[in-house]
């Protein structure tokens, strides 16, 4: 049951993710990729890639937030930047990348398939997580589901 290393992550400028490893170990927090006001934008990228090839290690599955209805035009964009490199990174090294829309991991994880981010924090913190942000909710109730889907 415990023979794969999962990575959960809640793609965006600030991504939360958490990992499961073998033996039960999870791990997790909140990534910031925003660039600095004398930096050009796509360092947001560059970033996200360094850091995604790191966090891929030893990883033999990967599952991610599919969001299809951004706040806006520069959301959009940026989503399908890191989405591009998630999925590159995955392909290039034979790790199955698995999409799960918004609503079925909120309704998994608090039985709402509309809950706000409060509602997943909440919920991560009663499931006796110790979490940063609500991105990091997000990657965790990902995980939760990634490993009910595998196990």
């Amino acid at each position: 049951m415990n023979e794969v290393n999962i990575l959960a992550i809640d793609i965006g400028t600030k991504t939360g993710w958490a990992k499961y490893e073998r033996g039960g170990k999870i791990t997790g927090g909140t990534q910031h990729f925003k660039p600095k006001k004398t930096e050009r934008q796509a360092i947001r990228w560059a970033r996200f890639k360094e850091w995604t090839q790191m966090a891929l290690d030893g990883v033999h599955i990967v599952y991610f937030e599919d969001v299809k209805a951004h706040a806006g035009v520069l959301a959009a964009h940026a989503y399908g930047g890191y989405l591009a490199i998630l999925e590159m990174l995955c392909v290039t090294r034979n790790i199955p990348c698995h999409p799960v829309g918004v609503g079925v991991i909120k309704k998994y994880w608090t039985g709402k398939g509309n809950a706000d981010k409060e509602a997943m924090v909440n919920e991560a913190k009663r499931r006796g997580f110790d979490i940063v942000d609500d991105n990091h909710a997000d990657a965790l109730a990902i995980l939760s589901y990634a490993l009910k889907q595998e196990f």
